[in-house]
């Protein structure tokens, strides 16, 4: 799985042994004078470039995926607990109220109310956890102990990971020097995502079939100033992702999968527990309220 920690992005320049000893792999010039052409340095600088940021781009979304998936596993078992905690504390403000006859308990009683009140359209919004009357059986299992159903989703397994990494590399739309061509592997990429956040194997494979069986485009040498261009656009692309990555390791559950990158599964069991512990001291502080 995702190790959780920071994305980073690299680009590395270098000259082969090749080129260096004026091996066969070392371009020359028509002269055959032994100079390398003035645009040979900054290809291979876009090269890397394009490379580095293709690498970056999947780091990226594998992270995000990652996350997704662990805030889809996060609601699916905890929110059941903390939805019982909630409505206990209110049971509690209310018996309070109930007691004291005070205005101001009766206030923040009608408040924690009001803040479970059903929802229009809440069964969507709660991933088929909840309608408007209620929590379904499903979603009283963690306080039962009872097995929960598996996510709609689950993690990329080692060979969807491999699948998806080679489909990007080969397909990515930056190794792309027409527009029809680009838009061509951002239509293919699109799904390439899709079928990778599902985890879905066959269909992973079933795209790299059909990537083998398309049209080869020769890559067209670019002039120096359609290069720099490249290597600007390159930067820029490379800025906003550093934006993406920072925002999802920032965010809170990023956070928490950094707590526990091997093993999230295991956190959550543990926070789990703790909120269990809550919900039974809330229980018993209600017990002695209405005794």
């Amino acid at each position: 799985m995702w190790r959780a920690g920071r994305v980073t992005y690299a680009v590395r320049v270098t000259t082969s042994e090749g080129e260096q000893s004026g091996g066969a792999g070392a371009e020359r010039t028509p002269g055959g004078g032994g100079a390398a052409r003035p645009e040979e340095r900054l290809e291979q600088a876009v090269r890397a470039a394009e490379q580095a940021l293709i690498e970056f781009e999947i780091a990226v979304e594998t992270f995000r995926v990652e996350v997704e998936n662990f805030s889809r596993l996060h609601e699916q078992k905890l929110g059941p607990v903390y939805a019982r905690l909630e409505e206990l504390d209110a049971q509690i403000l209310e018996a309070r109220a109930a007691r004291s006859d005070d205005p101001e308990d009766r206030r923040r009683a009608d408040e924690a109310r009001a803040r479970l009140m059903p929802i229009p359209g809440v069964e969507e919004l709660l991933n088929g956890w909840m309608d408007g009357d209620g929590l379904f059986p499903e979603a009283t299992a963690m306080l039962t102990d009872q097995p929960v159903r598996p996510p709609r989703r689950v993690r990329p397994s080692e060979e969807a990971r491999r699948l998806y990494r080679d489909l990007a590399r080969k397909a990515h739309p930056d190794l792309a020097q027409e527009d029809k061509e680009r838009a061509r592997r951002e239509e293919f990429i699109t799904r390439v995502n899709a079928a990778y956040a599902r985890g879905n194997e066959d269909e992973l494979r079933e795209l790299a079939e059909e990537w083998a069986a398309g049209p080869e485009l020769k890559r067209v040498p670019s002039a120096s100033e359609e290069l720099y261009a490249r290597l600007e656009w390159l930067a820029r692309r490379k800025e906003l992702l550093t934006l993406v990555a920072r925002e999802l390791e920032e965010g809170a559950i990023g956070s928490m999968l950094r707590l526990a990158p091997d093993d999230p599964d295991r956190l959550l069991e543990e926070i789990a527990e703790q909120l269990r512990t809550q919900v039974t001291e809330r229980e018993a502080e209600l017990a002695a309220l209405l005794a």
